[in-house]
C-alpha cells in the first residue's frame, strides 16, 4: 500500500497540473486569464500574475473588456481587435531598471490594468521604425495612440498600471 504522504503529493501534483492546463487554455483565473485580452493585451494582461506579456493569440474579447498587457507583434497582428479601447505603447529595454520595474508590476498584478486599456510592450532596442514614427528618444517611454495609430500623448517614467491610466 503506498505511503499516504506520497499519495497526497501525487494528488496535489495532478491537481496543480490540471489547473495550469486550464489556465493555459483560457479557463479559470490563472496567470493567463487577464492576458487573454492580449490577444489584445495584457496587455499584454489582466487577471492574476503572469510571467510575460501575452504573445501571439488573437483577442478573445473586445478591447473594452478586462485590461491587458501584450507584446507588439500580437498587437500588430490583431490591431482591429483593440480599436474599441485605449492603447498605450510601452517602449522598454531589457537593460533598463525602471522598465524592468514597470514590466514586473504589469505582469505580477495584471488585474490592476483597467478595463478597456491595452498596454503594448515594444522593444526599444529593435523597434527603430516605431521609435522614429512616434518620436521616442529614450527607453521607458509611453505613447497613447488612437484607433488610427496616431500619437495622442507621450510621457516617460510611469511604473504602474494605475499611473499609466491616470496619464490618459
Amino acid at each position: 500500500m503506498p505511503d499516504r504522504a506520497v499519495t497526497r503529493w501525487a494528488a496535489s501534483a495532478i491537481a496543480a497540473g490540471s489547473l495550469a492546463l486550464l489556465a493555459a487554455c483560457g479557463g479559470g483565473s490563472g496567470p493567463t486569464a487577464g492576458a487573454r485580452a492580449a490577444g489584445a493585451p495584457a496587455t499584454p494582461t489582466s487577471g492574476t500574475a503572469a510571467a510575460t506579456p501575452t504573445a501571439g493569440a488573437a483577442p478573445s474579447h473586445p478591447a473594452t473588456a478586462a485590461g491587458s498587457y501584450i507584446d507588439y507583434p500580437t498587437f500588430a497582428a490583431h490591431k482591429a481587435g483593440y480599436a474599441g479601447g485605449r492603447v498605450v505603447l510601452f517602449f522598454n529595454a531589457t537593460w533598463c531598471p525602471s522598465c524592468q520595474e514597470t514590466d514586473h508590476n504589469l505582469t505580477t498584478d495584471p488585474a490592476a490594468i483597467p478595463a478597456g486599456l491595452t498596454i503594448v510592450k515594444v522593444d526599444y532596442d529593435t523597434a527603430t521604425d516605431l521609435r522614429r514614427q512616434y518620436g521616442v528618444t529614450q527607453q521607458h517611454t509611453f505613447v497613447a495612440i488612437g484607433s488610427d495609430g496616431a500619437k495622442l500623448k507621450a510621457w516617460t517614467g510611469t511604473l504602474t498600471a494605475a499611473d499609466i491610466a491616470a496619464r490618459l
